[in-house]
């Protein structure tokens, strides 16, 4: 039998054709010798005895090895199990945050309001997650953490980079994971948030690794962490004990804003609405946008101080343009304003354009949506007769001229008829024991504070003691609620001496809304003592020290007549003549001759003073220990009755 051509080794015998001619063959395809497959190295490295290396593969079809492939799999299963699981590679094939509004993490972390289908937890709390992986983990061999970040640039010294350890036992007020059930290829993680964790938005990654792999496999399912302050957790600084002021501060997405006269209080309904759509996104990018960075979102203190910073626009192109001219072409009425969503969703959309306009419930109104959002307890306040200084003497300056007339120029300071902020709760661990708890905010923009319109937060504490050279802004919130009214004369050679002051003129029906009603509460005792008090009178003093006007209770001036200004029922109504009561009383047992300065005219709520309508000077005797009193009826121009502001009056003895 003649041998075949070499070039046909490997291939079919040469076919006859039925004419006699041989069958051309095809051109011949030279053959390599294939180079060993990864299935066959993993089995090989897996167990050396089993699968040697072979030189070639001739001889042996696709078949054969397969079915070589899949008996040896089997054996190296059976015999060698662990080994088997170290060397097949580990990775993530899907994850589950389980952020459901109705699943376990939402419930527990009092977040299954927000409207939103992605993981929002609170800091301080333990929250879990689901991960599906290629194959079973082995606790012993095989490494697995988590990554989260936050910010534009996450580092871990800055705690904007966090890796999560694995570790067999959780422990309190750090980052870690700890399996706590295993079925199969299927791994719950239970994982820990320390109680003073950076609040924003975080991204999310696995990373895991096999002992005797040398890749690296890590797993971003493109899902968002949303982690905010915790109320709930004692180690966090802003802890709120009692449960239903956690549901009215924190979880309440509508309440009551006062405004209006202390004779005279309003109530306006305000939608909060913290969880609506959109909104947590939104308070966010607030926070953003304020060029804050990151790392220092964990402190409650800097955040409320940002918020304050940012809500309104001087100097930031914060969230609302104040207008208090009474012309709002191009922008909305602050009075047609009756929530915080549409602004908040409004100035998000628009890329950070502030949106017009606002006064200070409006400005309230958003500050308590944005510090509730964030997981702050807030609430609105309303201050009636509340003082605005304007050089930080923290006393209210009126000032006349040699013939009793008001000096205009310098009037800068000013009382509103009531004017809204907002108190937040929280530890102030940089301040002495005992100043924590209820802290005043105020976003409406009046004076800078460290070169930008915010104030506070100041603790209420604080100032109900006197005690406004602690931080943050206590002088010009003590001068809101608390100040005296002083009035000054010009002498001839150019001083002032002070003629007489009011110790009760502002600060009056410090209100909010109740805690599980809508009725309105009075909170005036949490910041001053009772008026006339000796605590109350400490406590001015004390903060006057602290003012441009330090010497102004050194030598007290003689204050033995006494004036008060009293209107009937409720007050005027809009359209109906005002009539006023005038009472003079002599203290002393001198008798008095005391001239009775007034002044009547129109201001605006702020205590912006536009025209004045009435000028008199009475002179009145008082016998000692007497009175008198005196009547003034004013009749309304153009049916609307505006405030009325008195400046009352020098003393002479007889």
């Amino acid at each position: 039998m003649a041998a075949r051509d070499g070039s046909t080794i490997g291939r079919f015998h040469s076919a006859t054709a039925s004419n006699g001619h041989a069958v051309p063959e095809k051109e011949t395809v030279a053959v390599e010798v294939q180079r060993e497959g990864g299935c066959r190295r993993w089995l090989r490295k897996a167990c050396p005895c089993c699968c040697r290396r072979q030189s070639s593969l001739c001889g042996v079809n696709n078949e054969e090895n397969d079915m070589l492939s899949l008996h040896k799999l089997i054996h190296i299963h059976t015999q060698h199990p662990f080994l088997f699981l170290s060397v097949l590679p580990l990775t993530v094939r899907s994850l589950d945050l389980l952020s459901s509004k109705t699943g376990h993490n939402r419930k527990e972390h009092n977040t299954d309001q927000y409207h939103s289908n992605e993981l929002i937890i609170r800091r301080g709390q333990t929250f879990q997650m689901e991960l599906d992986l290629s194959r079973p983990f082995n606790i012993n061999t095989d490494k697995l953490h988590v990554e989260l970040k936050t910010g534009p640039l996450p580092l871990v010294s800055k705690g904007t980079h966090v890796v999560i350890p694995l570790v067999e036992e959780l422990q309190d007020l750090c980052w870690e994971a700890k399996i706590v059930e295993q079925n199969s290829n299927r791994i719950k993680l239970s994982v820990n948030s320390p109680p003073n964790g950076i609040v924003g938005q975080y991204k999310l990654t696995i990373t895991t690794q096999s002992p005797e792999s040398e890749s690296v496999s890590t797993y971003d399912p493109d899902k968002k962490i949303y982690m905010l302050f915790n109320p709930w957790c004692e180690e966090d600084s802003v802890y709120m004990e009692d449960e239903a002021e956690k549901k009215e501060y924190v979880l309440n997405d509508t309440g009551r804003i006062y405004y209006g006269t202390e004779r005279q209080i309003g109530a306006r309904t305000w939608n909060f609405g913290q969880f609506d759509e959109g909104i947590l996104e939104a308070c966010l990018y607030v926070l953003e946008k304020s060029e804050v960075p990151p790392s220092g979102r964990g402190d409650p203190v800097n955040v409320v101080r940002v918020i304050s910073a940012m809500v309104n626009s001087p100097d930031d192109r914060g969230v609302l343009q104040g207008n208090w001219s009474g012309n709002y072409v191009g922008g909305t009425p602050p009075t047609a304003w009756s929530g915080s969503v549409e602004i908040l969703k409004r100035y998000h959309r628009e890329s950070g354009l502030p949106v017009k306009y606002g006064q200070c419930w409006v400005f309230s109104g958003i500050t308590t949506t944005v510090l509730r959002c964030l997981g702050i307890p807030a609430r609105s306040v309303t201050n009636f007769q509340s003082a605005h200084d304007t050089d930080v003497s923290l006393t209210t300056d009126v000032y006349f001229d040699e013939n009793m007339e008001p000096i205009n120029s310098l009037n800068s300071d000013s009382v509103w008829n009531f004017h809204v902020w907002n108190d937040c709760w929280m530890a102030r661990p940089d301040l002495p024991p005992g100043m924590g708890g209820w802290q005043v905010v105020d976003s409406t923009p009046q004076e800078t504070s460290q070169g930008t319109f915010r104030c506070g937060p100041a603790s209420i504490s604080a100032i109900r003691a006197g005690h406004v050279y602690l931080s943050y802004d206590a002088p010009f919130v003590f001068a809101e609620v608390n100040s005296d009214k002083i009035y000054w004369q010009r002498n001839l050679d150019g001083t002032f001496s002070q003629i007489h002051s009011e110790k009760n003129a502002v600060g009056h029906c410090i209100s909010t809304k109740a805690v599980g009603s809508e009725q309105r509460v009075d909170i005036t005792h949490l910041y001053k003592h009772p008026e006339g008090s000796e605590e109350e009178r400490i406590a001015v003093e004390t903060a006057c020290r602290y003012g441009s006007k330090p010497d102004v209770y050194s030598s007290p001036a003689a204050e033995d007549v006494s004036v008060e200004v009293k209107v009937d029922g409720d007050g005027p109504c809009m359209g109906e003549d005002a009539k006023l009561k005038i009472e003079l009383k002599n203290k002393s047992n001198q008798a008095r001759s005391t001239t009775l300065h007034s002044q009547v005219a129109v201001m605006y709520y702020t205590g912006v003073l536009k025209d004045t309508v009435k000028t008199e000077k009475i002179p009145v005797e008082l016998m000692p220990n007497e009175g008198e009193q005196g009547q003034c009826s004013l009749k309304p121009r153009n049916r609307k009755m505006p405030h009325i502001y008195i400046y009352l009056l020098s003393v002479e003895d007889i």
